[in-house]
């Protein structure tokens, strides 16, 4: 599989693995009495390839680039299914090390991703991870969370991480960094984890549960719908409850985004679109940063204009040249004086015409 074709565990996103310990805890919490219901279905890799382990490192290597590491090779048993849930790249995963009922604490199996792993991957995505059948833990950004049957996490494949296990089976779902964050509004943090039993929860496994009962083949019209529900309930799930964490990065962002304007604001046809294009982030998304902050893009953007004609008067008038004040209007990127001097007019009170000539006996005087 390749690194766009569905992720793995601590690096990407996965699913798979019949095992013992349904009945652990996850995220501190006992799972629904109704989780083995909500339970992919474990013969789907029937049909599927026996990877031994050998196979089986190559193949997260390749896709994430983790380090896997099992107690006795030659005991382990793995098996990965691609799967397309609304639209978006899945992977089923499902692993037997030999070694039922273990602890977490002393697993048969262990995957990692270091910083050096994540720069040679080059990964730049999130992952929902879905536990089907056994335990499992995983670690990232300090987070240490323990998954049981139902239970949900969400991980950066852009940063190191863990994941620890015994005989254990996932679904792992691939999110594409900028739509997720566009549609949310912030950037989530990864290594967090919410219990089965929470409604957004329960109503994103059946959703991705039944999306996975199907042949994955054909694409369906209703994908791109589907696929703003399930971006819905990871925000219900995963979104910030800091403000100060989504500020910090809202702010990072605001900066870059007043850059890609200064760049651009000369070009007429420059406008909130192009900006929101230019950033990698929705027109919705765009408007929010602003209105947080009291204003609008169009605004900002008719601001960087006029502030560059006042420059390019002061410098007309400092070299005594007549050039046009249309040509200075189009220089600014408005398309036309009359609409130029408007919005002169109501930011300095006075028409170009007027600071035009009061900058030339400001600079003959």
């Amino acid at each position: 599989m390749s690194k766009s074709n569905g992720p793995c565990l601590s690096g990407g996103n996965g699913s798979g693995g019949n095992g013992s310990g349904g009945n652990g805890r996850g995220c501190n919490a006992e799972p629904l009495p109704t989780a083995q219901a909500m339970m992919l279905e474990s013969d789907g890799f029937v049909e599927t390839l026996q990877l031994d382990f050998e196979a089986w490192r190559a193949f997260i290597r390749a896709s994430c680039g983790d380090q896997p590491e099992v107690i006795d090779p030659s005991a382990f048993a793995g098996w990965m299914q691609p799967v397309s849930v609304c639209g978006l790249a899945a992977a089923a995963l499902k692993i037997e090390c030999g070694f039922a009922a273990l602890d977490l604490g002393h697993s048969a199996y262990r995957s990692e991703r270091t910083q050096r792993d994540v720069r040679f991957a080059g990964a730049d995505y999130y992952y929902a991870v879905f536990q089907v059948a056994g335990r499992s833990a995983l670690t990232q950004n300090d987070h240490a969370v323990e998954l049981a049957v139902g239970d949900v996490a969400l991980f950066d494949a852009a940063r190191p991480a863990a994941c620890f296990a015994n005989d254990a089976q996932w679904l792992g779902l691939h999110l594409p960094r900028q739509a997720l964050v566009s549609h949310l509004g912030c950037e989530p943090e990864g290594g967090l984890c919410t219990r089965g039993g929470t409604p957004a929860a329960r109503l994103l496994f059946e959703l991705v549960r039944d999306a996975d009962k199907g042949d994955g083949s054909a694409f369906s019209p209703a994908d791109p719908y589907m696929q703003l529900a399930v971006f819905d309930l990871l925000g219900a799930l995963f979104a910030p409850s800091d403000p100060s964490g989504v500020s910090r990065h809202a702010d990072k962002l605001f900066a870059r985004i007043r850059g890609v304007v200064k760049d651009g604001f000369a070009d007429p046809d420059f406008g909130p679109r192009e900006v929101a294009a230019v950033g990698g982030i929705s027109l919705r998304y765009l408007q929010k940063l602003f209105t947080a902050r009291g204003s609008t893009c169009s605004e900002f953007i008719y601001s960087l204009r006029l502030d560059h004609a006042t420059r390019l008067l002061h410098r007309r008038a400092s070299l005594g040249t007549n050039q046009p004040l249309s040509e200075i209007a189009y220089a600014c990127g408005f398309r036309d004086y009359t609409h130029f001097a408007r919005k002169f007019r109501h930011r300095f009170g006075y028409s170009p015409g007027a600071a035009a000539r009061d900058r030339v006996a400001t600079a003959t005087s």
